[in-house]
């Protein structure tokens, strides 16, 4: 196994430590680890391209370990009433939604790559998340958190609606054994 698919496993046995720590409320310790889980996504990305060593396991463990990380934080984050609940269904929502649409297209030959949007979402995502957890240890101005949450938001829902317009040929397409 290459040093990238290590630091993604690292990365998911990494999220329920961050768990434990925020429902102990030590929140300066989940921080720590959420921060070290975060930069794990962004080393093994750089290092599987620099090494050319791009796997199978790392196209579906990463995208998984990304969305791991960010919706049990945010779940936890939820349960305490440090997040509000609407944000983090639109969150689980669009991931689960995009995820499905991947296997379909998938099924049909299709690698549906990350998109601009797709990135630029995950680092609201992991931004809005670290803010509010340092809000649980240090005042944050609550402008600041909310407008991170709803920008969060606001990337999370436009980047799955372009990944469905993007993939819309998908459901037409026709596979040769469906039933009509």
């Amino acid at each position: 196994m290459n040093l990238p698919n290590r630091l993604t496993l690292v990365r998911i046995f990494l999220i329920p430590v961050m768990a434990a720590l925020q429902m102990l409320d030590l929140y300066p310790w989940a921080l720590a680890v959420f921060l070290a889980a975060a930069l794990t996504d962004f080393l093994d990305g750089y290092l599987a391209r620099k090494n050319d060593q791009v796997t199978v396991f790392g196209k579906f463990a990463d995208p998984v370990a990304d969305k791991l990380l960010v919706l049990c934080a945010l779940i936890v984050l939820c349960a305490q009433g440090r997040i509000h609940a609407g944000l983090v269904c639109i969150v689980a929502a669009r991931e689960l939604a995009v995820d499905g649409l991947r296997l379909v297209a998938a099924g049909r030959g299709r690698v549906v790559s990350a998109s601009w949007a797709g990135k630029i979402k995950t680092n609201l995502q992991l931004l809005c998340v670290a803010l509010t957890m340092l809000g649980a240890f240090v005042p944050v101005p609550r402008a600041l958190l909310t407008a991170s949450a709803w920008l969060m938001a606001a990337a999370t829902g436009i980047s799955g609606v372009q990944y469905f317009i993007a993939l819309r040929d998908v459901f037409t397409a026709s596979s040769g054994d469906e039933k009509p």
